[in-house]
C-alpha cells in the first residue's frame, strides 16, 4: 500500500465490509475469511471497512485475512473515522443497548461519536491495531448526518469538531505526511455533499442510498458537484441494503428496513423488464451507477464465497442497451440518468 502521488485509483469493483459485521445473521469466522479469500483470488483488491461494522468485528476479520497473505501491499484498505470504541461501563446491561441490537453478531463494545483531532487520531490508531497494519490507504469521515447525529444541532456540533476541533486537520496532516493517500466522507443523505465540500477538500465520497437503480436523487446536485470539484464517488449500499440483490420476494430490506409497498411495486416493475431481457436484477443494480462520470467504483458487501462470485458474474454480465431504454420508457429510472453502453464495466 505504497503512497501514490496521483491519489487512489479505485477499481470498479471493491468489497464492502459491512456484511462482515454480521448485521442480520451471525456467520462463522471461517466463512468470513473464506469470503475474503474468494474475493482476493478473484482479483478484488479494494477492501472497505469501518469500526461501526459489527462494533469493530469487520475490522478484526479483515485484519485476520490480511495477516494470512504473504503480502498485502497490493491491497487498497480503507476504513472510517468518527466513532471511538471502549469497554462499556456495565457490560451486562450493555447487552440490551441499541449498538448490540443493530448488529446480530456485534462485539460488546460501547462507542461515542468524536470528530475532534483527538477522536480522529484515536479512531485511526485503534483501526490500525484491529487491522494489524501500520497504515491504510484512506480514511472516510463516517455518518455525519441528521440520522446519526439526531438533529441539526448534532450535525453542527460534529462539523465544529472537524473545523474548530481540528478533526479535519488531523486527516490533512496524515495525508500530507503520506500515512494515508486520500480523505473521504460517507454520505447517506441528499444535501450533505455540498455541506462537506464548502468546508473541506475531499478526495472522494462514499454515497450510500441516494444513487441506486431505485433512487437517483443525487443526480440533481450531489453528483454534478462532485464532477465539478473532481471528487470521486464510490457507491456503497448499491443493492439498496438488500432488495436489489434479493428481489421483491420474501421480506426484502430497503434502506435497512422492510421495503414499503411502493418500493416493492417499483422493484417488481424492474424485475419484469429484467425477465424480458434475461438480465439478473443484481447485474443491473451493480452496473447502473458506474455509468455516471462521477462514479468510479461500487463496493457491494458479501458474507459468503457464493455471494462474491455472484457479484463478479453480475458486474460482468452483458446488458443490452434496449434494457436501459425500456426502464426509462417505463419511468423506472430518471430520463436523464446516464446508463451503461458498450458492454460491462469490467
Amino acid at each position: 500500500m505504497a503512497p501514490q502521488q496521483d491519489g487512489i485509483d479505485f477499481p470498479a469493483l471493491g468489497f464492502g465490509g459491512g456484511t462482515l459485521g454480521d448485521p442480520d445473521a451471525v456467520i462463522p469466522e471461517a466463512q468470513a475469511i473464506a469470503t475474503l479469500e474468494c474475493a482476493y483470488e478473484a482479483g478484488i483488491r479494494h477492501f472497505d471497512t469501518a469500526p461501526w461494522y459489527g462494533n469493530t468485528k469487520s475490522e478484526h476479520r479483515i485484519g485476520t485475512f490480511l495477516r494470512s497473505l504473504p503480502s498485502h501491499e497490493d491491497c487498497i484498505v480503507t476504513t472510517k473515522v468518527g466513532r471511538v470504541y471502549f469497554r462499556p461501563e456495565d457490560p451486562q446491561a450493555f447487552k440490551a443497548s441499541p449498538w448490540m441490537a443493530r448488529w446480530k453478531g456485534g462485539l460488546p463494545f460501547d462507542l461515542r461519536f468524536d470528530y475532534s483531532h483527538a477522536g480522529i487520531m484515536r479512531s485511526y490508531e485503534d483501526s490500525l491495531m484491529r487491522l494489524g497494519v501500520n497504515r491504510v490507504a484512506a480514511l472516510t469521515i463516517h455518518d455525519l448526518d441528521l440520522k446519526h447525529q439526531k438533529d441539526e444541532d448534532g450535525v453542527a456540533k460534529a462539523f465544529r469538531a472537524l473545523e474548530a476541533g481540528r478533526g479535519f486537520q488531523a486527516l490533512a496532516d496524515l495525508k500530507r505526511s503520506g500515512e494515508i493517500e486520500a480523505i473521504g466522507a460517507g454520505i447517506n443523505h441528499i444535501g450533505m455533499i455540498p455541506r462537506f465540500l464548502e468546508r473541506f477538500d475531499l478526495d472522494y465520497a462514499i454515497l450510500a442510498m441516494p444513487y441506486t437503480l431505485l433512487d437517483q436523487a443525487a443526480l440533481e446536485k450531489e453528483l454534478p458537484l462532485c464532477v465539478e470539484k473532481d471528487v470521486k464517488v464510490i457507491i456503497g449500499a448499491v443493492f439498496a441494503s438488500g432488495i436489489l440483490a434479493t428481489g421483491s420476494k420474501g421480506a426484502p430490506l430497503y434502506g435497512y428496513k422492510p421495503a414499503a409497498q411502493d418500493i416493492l411495486d417499483r422493484v417488481q416493475g424492474i424485475e419484469a423488464i429484467c425477465r424480458r431481457h434475461a438480465v439478473p436484477l443484481p447485474a443491473a443494480a451493480l452496473q447502473f451507477p458506474l455509468a455516471h462520470p462521477a462514479v468510479v467504483s461500487v463496493i457491494p458487501g458479501a458474507n459468503s464465497p457464493d455471494q462474491v462470485r455472484g457479484n463478479i458474474d453480475c458486474i460482468g454480465h452483458r446488458i443490452p442497451d434496449t434494457f436501459w431504454q425500456e426502464l426509462k420508457g417505463a419511468g423506472l429510472i430518471q430520463p436523464d440518468a446516464p446508463v451503461p453502453a458498450g458492454g460491462p464495466p469490467i
